[in-house]
């Protein structure tokens, strides 16, 4: 080997250990904690948004056992209320739209009475078809089971029920007692997009208004059939810069592989 070619050589090791050293991954203990990542189930927001969702939310039981198996440490889902207030159910949609039995508002049917209760119908498509609606009670129980966090959004269309001269007082307490029995043996956050109940629940949940608090990290809107993961990688890491002690995403399994090598766990803290 000439002198020329050794000193080429010996340069092109130098490089390769600088590559390896810039890509190569820092001790854990260097490393920054993970935010806690909040699984939530992608909706559709193209035209026919509601012909299309096939009900991937974690709103029923076994949509949480896969958010827990993808490496969620919580899960966001929804509270409405049936007719009356008379039940606090975990359902996305306004109405029973995904669901066997004709369409209707969930806030107009009954939970157990009458040919068209909610108790009795069933997931009618997509990967958790045959799925019943829980109960708050049963869902935050299968919740802390999981050992997951929960993350309860009250949904806009329960207003009505809960400012209802007669029924409101009751409502309420079908949201608020399951919270508060269960404070003590699980970690419960708790917020709205409305306002109205934003503020019923800052009189009644004060220590638990703190859901909105975790930080939407994708960056394409959902869709049927779903966007690449890979498209969120920018807004993900922009938000991961901003160091979030909790975020939301519909790509859990996938959020979650993309942080490792960048973070350390809470529990590996």
């Amino acid at each position: 080997m000439t002198r020329a070619s050794a000193g080429a050589a010996l340069a092109l090791v130098v490089a390769v250990v600088a590559v390896v050293a810039v890509v190569a991954p820092a001790p854990a203990a260097e490393l920054p904690p993970c935010p806690l990542v909040i699984g939530h189930g992608g909706y559709p927001k193209s035209a026919g948004a509601k012909a299309k969702d096939v009900i991937r939310q974690p709103n029923v039981l076994r949509a949480v056992d896969d958010q827990a198996s993808w490496g969620a440490d919580g899960v966001e889902a929804d509270v409405q209320l049936t007719r009356q207030g008379t039940k606090a159910v975990m359902w996305h949609n306004r109405t029973t739209n995904g669901l066997t039995g004709p369409r209707q508002e969930i806030r107009e049917i009954g939970w157990a009475d009458g040919p068209g209760n909610l108790r009795d119908r069933r997931v009618a498509r997509g990967p958790y078809a045959g799925e019943r609606v829980p109960t708050l009670p049963e869902w935050l129980d299968h919740v802390r089971a999981r050992g997951l966090i929960a993350l309860l959004e009250i949904k806009a269309s329960a207003e009505p029920v809960l400012a209802d001269p007669e029924h409101g007082a009751a409502a309420w307490r079908e949201i608020v007692d399951p919270v508060v029995e269960r404070q003590d043996a699980q970690p419960i956050l708790v917020y709205s997009h409305d306002e109205w109940i934003e503020a019923g629940l800052a009189d009644r949940l004060p220590e638990h208004l703190r859901g909105s608090a975790a930080k939407w990290t994708d960056g394409v809107k959902w869709d049927e059939p779903p966007p690449p993961w890979q498209l969120n990688v920018p807004r993900w890491q922009a938000v991961f810069d901003q160091a979030p002690t909790s975020v939301m995403t519909s790509h859990t399994h996938d959020y979650r592989a993309w942080l490792d090598g960048r973070c350390r766990r809470y529990a590996d803290a």
